[in-house]
């Protein structure tokens, strides 16, 4: 915003020293035909230039009285902006507190030109948006996450997250999945597939079983038992699975029931539930997995920052723009909503203007005396300097026809007297 208004105020010094020059230019060639009159004696034109520059010279200086002292002479009623500053922010106020914030204009005004829809259609457009998002995006979302302290969010994190834990029964999470896995097909092939599983992992670590035993067998048996007691664990081992992993087996059957038997004791034992939520709470409560919940933090904030750091390419200001955008559209297309608005508008925010008028006009009152004196007819002369200078040419050129019509009266008034 501030590169915007200076570049407002660039604009509006190169157009205000143009117009000077425009109007210094013209009183210079109104001096050069005044030197062309009087060398070839046309008197005519003598009349005309001598009366555009006395109309020139006479707007120059009441043009240029109204900001400073002309030429710096401190001339009696001149510089009348920085003379009467602390009048003029009176006089501002006074107007404003009493000519301007009365109920029944401005209730007029709020109806005609419709606060709401002049809003949404304002946020509707992708311009605006995009400006919006951009504001957002590159101020006040790189502004709170500076503010925030990384050490009292990741605090924050992980004890919110040990709170919420500690409140679940984990227990019975656990026996209610279990229970409808129990009770559907998956359940039968779960257990198949896992039994398999151990079963391939078990041929495929043979030599690990061996490498046990044999590290466990006396040293003056000399490796003759290893074999055998491998080949028995093994056997042992690999027969258990293999019944195992047919459902109408016996042992599978046990292995069912006891499936049941411990979702039934996570149900019903609180000894039993009280192991497991402990278990899970010991868990969470491991110093590896409570660096991961406060990295969580860190990740986010790098995340939304790197993101932020692509300017118009941000994921982030895009969503910003498309929900402005979506929230102008759900103004426009919900009439209540927008009667509501433009009602609180009128009424609610009516009000305290109205309440507050005078403290409103002492406010730029107090505001326009606080002013420095030449900052006040910078601004000004930067705002209304451009058409003020428009008084300078037109007196220039209006005094020059003045001059015109004396001289032509005077010739008339002449030939009648001769």
């Amino acid at each position: 915003m501030d590169a915007v208004l200076e570049q407002e105020n660039r604009k509006k010094e190169q157009d205000l020293s143009k117009m000077k020059r425009n109007a210094l230019i013209l009183l210079g060639f109104a001096v050069v035909l005044f030197v062309f009159a009087n060398v070839y004696k046309y008197d005519w034109l003598k009349a005309f230039s001598e009366a555009a520059m006395v109309g020139g010279i006479a707007d120059w200086f009441a043009v240029v009285a109204l900001f400073r002292h002309p030429l710096g002479i401190p001339i009696p009623h001149t510089a009348l902006i920085p003379s009467n500053k602390d009048k003029i922010g009176e006089n501002l106020g006074d107007f404003v507190s009493e000519e301007f914030l009365i109920r029944e204009k401005l209730e007029v005004k709020i109806d005609q030109f419709n606060v709401a829809m002049k809003a949404s259609d304002w946020l509707i457009d992708a311009k605006n948006a995009n400006i919006v998002a951009g504001l957002i995006a590159e101020n006040v979302i790189p502004g709170v996450l500076k503010t925030i302290d990384d050490t009292e969010v990741q605090h924050f994190i992980q004890t919110q997250f040990s709170g919420k834990l500690s409140k679940v029964n984990f227990a019975e999470w656990i026996a209610l999945g279990l229970e409808s896995l129990a009770k559907s097909d998956k359940q039968e092939e779960l257990v198949t597939n896992v039994l398999k599983t151990l079963i391939v992992e078990l041929q495929n670590n043979k030599h690990l079983i061996e490498e046990k035993v044999k590290s466990s067998t006396p040293f003056l048996s000399f490796g003759l038992a290893d074999k055998k007691i491998t080949e028995g664990i093994f056997n042992g081992l690999y027969n258990f699975l293999e019944q195992a992993s047919h459902q109408d087996s016996t042992i599978r059957k046990k292995v069912n029931n006891y499936v049941i038997d411990f979702i039934n004791e996570l149900k019903e034992s609180p000894e039993m539930q009280q192991k497991v939520n402990d278990l899970v709470l010991g868990f969470a409560n491991k110093k590896e997995v409570q660096d991961y919940i406060s990295g969580i933090w860190l990740e986010i904030k790098t995340s939304i920052m790197n993101d932020l750091d692509q300017k118009d390419k941000s994921t982030i200001k895009k969503s910003i723009a498309n929900m402005i955008q979506s929230f102008g559209k759900g103004i426009q297309s919900d009439q209540l909503m927008m009667d509501k608005i433009n009602n609180f508008i009128k009424n609610d925010v009516l009000s305290v203007l109205i309440n507050n008028k005078k403290m409103i006009g002492d406010l730029i009152s107090s505001t326009v005396k606080s002013w420095d004196t030449d900052e006040v007819s910078k601004k000004l002369e930067l705002e209304i300097g451009s058409d003020l200078q428009y008084i300078r040419i037109n007196g220039t050129l209006v005094g020059g026809l003045v001059g015109l019509l004396i001289y032509a009266v005077e010739c008339v008034l002449q030939s009648f007297v001769m």
